[in-house]
């Protein structure tokens, strides 16, 4: 018997292991491509607008199908979608190094795209179902860690691969890592899905929130190439807005939606989410334009620039699961109002930045920033997981991570706006520098103050959760 409990333990571990393996891979194609695409465009002989696609192309595949991967995991298998996921992954990975044109390439990456958006809600969703409550916070919190970690990386290894191995590698390392993903994943998750309710697949909730999903990412993505007041741009917009309000009602009529939006009336589901695409929003035009900054403007290498990142990828990784097990023990609200408040301070000291900084002067906000994610991300995810029952953890998951990409979207569209009011020359001009500088300022301070408001939203809407496994115990003895 004590063999048999022992072995279970493990084999939990081993799962988590297999999970964040997948996870890893994810968000580090979310970063690792950005330093390379300069040698694809030499490469393939293609434009600017190209070389855009090719990021692009994977982040709009994977924000807009994450809502439908988390559904497809609750109804067909969490286990069996997060290995179709990988192969899917893992296949276009190779076909991505084997591109030698530009279409093929962005093809390849919108195949990948679909890999990531089924993979992605898998992994919560069998973390909720393999660890019981008090061991959830701290899995979720490794599960963080090892995010960030990925994402934190990926300029500075594909800066490394790029300039020694040639950019097809950075797609090629993928293939080998994700064979064996898939057998580690087929031996040692247990597979779980949604036994509620009679399931079925919501076609017309699918079709509606992708379509809404796609017009509201595609719009951020391409608003500041086009102009916000566009034709094209403000289309994109009403269709979102057409597409994500007859998802809406559809889910009000459906008897087994693809969305159950009764999720929502639950405070700390609803705040979490809030608090998270707020996270987005604040934080990933951040990454972005202070990369460009250290680059463009302090001289750094990308490969300098990757590092830069490291004392605050460290931060996270150590706090991360500390931020976890703490969550278990105490809940996550006042945890995500101090680590978004932390954030925010890292925030404003990241807008006195100037032409002049050093590495010392931009240290203090990568270890505040650091501290403020591992203390928000990972107690916002525990509070959203366990608001949701573990038979609505895929859709929980995938709600929960569609906010932080679309807040994403966001937040690079805002600052990227912000930031060309102020440049009014072309980039060769020496007054370039300066302009460059005052807008990134300024959008930085714009985050500070996005971020200060995710504290208070946090505190003022997230609630200590009792988990529905802890419940049943309690009334049954009562009864």
């Amino acid at each position: 018997m004590r063999a048999r409990i022992f072995a279970e333990e493990n084999r939990k571990w081993w799962t988590l292991g297999a999970v964040t393996f997948g996870l890893f891979m994810i968000m580090l194609d979310n970063t690792i491509v950005n330093v390379a695409l300069p040698s694809i465009q030499r490469d393939l002989h293609i434009g600017i607008s190209e070389v855009a696609w090719v990021f692009n192309g994977y982040a709009l595949t994977f924000g807009v199908l994450m809502l439908t991967g988390g559904k497809l995991a609750d109804l067909l298998g969490r286990r069996r979608i997060f290995i179709v996921g990988l192969a899917i992954f893992t296949l276009a990975s190779l076909l991505c190094g084997l591109a030698s044109s530009a279409n093929f390439l962005i093809g390849a990456r919108v195949f990948q795209g679909v890999g990531s958006a089924l993979m992605n809600p898998a992994t919560l969703s069998i973390i909720a179902a393999t660890f019981p409550p008090r061991q959830r916070g701290a899995a979720i919190g490794i599960w963080a860690g090892v995010s960030a970690m990925a994402l934190a990386i990926g300029p500075l290894l594909g800066g490394v691969i790029t300039e020694h191995a040639g950019w097809n590698w950075i797609f090629f390392i993928n293939v080998p890592v994700g064979v064996l993903g898939i057998v580690v994943s087929r031996l040692v998750i247990k597979e779980s899905r949604d036994s509620s309710a009679v399931q079925k697949l919501d076609l017309p909730g699918l079709v509606t929130s992708a379509v809404g999903l796609f017009a509201l990412t595609y719009g951020l993505i391409e608003a500041n190439s086009y102009g916000w007041t566009s034709a094209r741009i403000l289309a994109c917009f009403a269709i979102a807005v057409a597409g994500l309000v007859a998802f809406v009602l559809l889910e009000h009529r459906q008897r087994v939606p693809m969305l159950d939006l009764s999720l929502f009336k639950n405070g700390t589901f609803s705040g979490a989410n809030l608090t998270m695409m707020l996270v987005g929003l604040a934080m990933f035009g951040v990454f972005l334009y202070v990369s460009i900054y250290l680059q463009n403007i302090l001289g750094y290498s990308a490969t300098q620039a990757g590092a830069t990142f490291l004392p605050m990828t460290i931060f996270i990784v150590i706090l991360a699961p500390i931020a976890g097990k703490l969550s278990d023990r105490i809940g996550s609200r006042w945890l995500m109002g101090f680590g978004m408040t932390l954030v925010a301070v890292s925030l404003l000291i990241d807008s006195t930045f100037d032409q002049h900084s050093s590495f010392w002067n931009i240290l203090p906000a990568l270890i505040l920033g650091g501290a403020g994610m591992a203390c928000a991300m990972t107690p916002t995810t525990a509070a959203a997981m366990g608001s949701v029952s573990v038979d609505k953890a895929g859709v929980g998951s995938a709600v929960l991570n569609s906010m932080r990409q679309v807040g994403g979207s966001l937040g690079i569209a805002v600052m990227g706006a912000i930031i060309a009011s102020y440049v009014h020359v072309s980039p060769r001009d020496p007054r370039a520098a300066a302009q460059f500088v005052e807008g990134f300022q300024k959008a930085v301070l714009v985050a500070s103050f996005i971020a200060f408001a995710a504290a208070i939203i946090a505190i003022t809407t997230v609630r200590k959760v009792r988990h529905a496994e802890e419940a049943r115990p309690v009334e049954a003895a009562a009864a």
